[in-house]
């Protein structure tokens, strides 16, 4: 018959698993303080870059999305406040609240036309034409971290993607996968009838009714039922071009 471990066994074994556990939290220390070595040094590393390169980090819009992408390798956002080190440095607070209030206004300017839903390259465009004067081009990623920033206010501002393309909504209203679908479908000619929404998507007429009385309700489409073919279009301002409505000195 096999002898249990008398006391002696069990303290020693007790003792063993304290020492490995001792063992596992000092290899773990040493390898947390060389990562967050590392980290400073990377930091370090990164503010000697924006020092170098300042005035390509603020007027080339390519070279910026690069910068900060290697910012957030190493956990760090230059966006986090206006004040400090980086604001201090690069004023790239200031830059996308500046851009910010202005997507905002255009955003209320175009929302009688568009229901609150625009396309971000014509978004961009209008930007463009806004800020001609401006030494400092704005790219499509520069009004995406600008809208970023206004998402987290809590002011409804959000990016939303349908099919290719990526809309800005700044409206709080919430649009399910029929109401997307539709505006999918809608990219090709800016419009869509019902029975080409039946026929498309396989839906019941009840269906597609619904969702474009939805859109049509919130604004984001138009209606336009004087045809010949007595067929109603429901138009949507977010698939066609709209910069005519914001002029460049507004």
């Amino acid at each position: 018959m096999r002898r249990r471990p008398g006391i002696g066994g069990l303290q020693s074994a007790a003792a063993a698993r304290d020492q490995y556990r001792l063992l596992g939290e000092n290899v773990a220390k040493v390898r947390t303080d060389l990562l967050k070595e590392q980290l400073a040094t990377f930091r370090s590393q990164l503010e000697e870059f924006a020092r170098k390169h300042k005035n390509d980090i603020r007027k080339n819009p390519a070279f910026r999305s690069q910068f900060h992408e290697m910012c957030a390798k190493v956990g760090v956002d230059p966006l986090a406040s206006n004040k400090g080190f980086w604001a201090e440095l690069l004023g790239i607070g200031d830059f996308y609240y500046e851009l910010g209030v202005q997507i905002v206004e255009i955003c209320l300017a175009t929302r009688p036309h568009n229901g609150g839903l625009v396309n971000l390259q014509e978004l961009c465009n209008m930007l463009h034409q806004r800020r001609k004067s401006d030494r400092e081009a704005v790219s499509e990623d520069d009004c995406l971290r600008a809208i970023s920033k206004l998402k987290m206010l809590g002011s409804g501002f959000e990016v939303i993607s349908v099919g290719k393309r990526k809309l800005v909504r700044s409206v709080p209203t919430e649009l399910n996968k029929d109401h997307n679908e539709i505006l999918e479908l809608s990219q090709a000619q800016g419009f869509v009838t019902v029975d080409e929404v039946e026929r498309r998507l396989s839906w019941t007429s009840g269906r597609a009714t619904d969702a474009l009385d939805t859109l049509l309700e919130e604004g984001l489409a138009m209606i336009d039922n004087g045809h010949r073919d007595g067929r109603c279009r429901y138009w949507f301002p977010c698939a066609s071009s709209i910069s005519p409505v914001v002029g460049a000195d507004s």
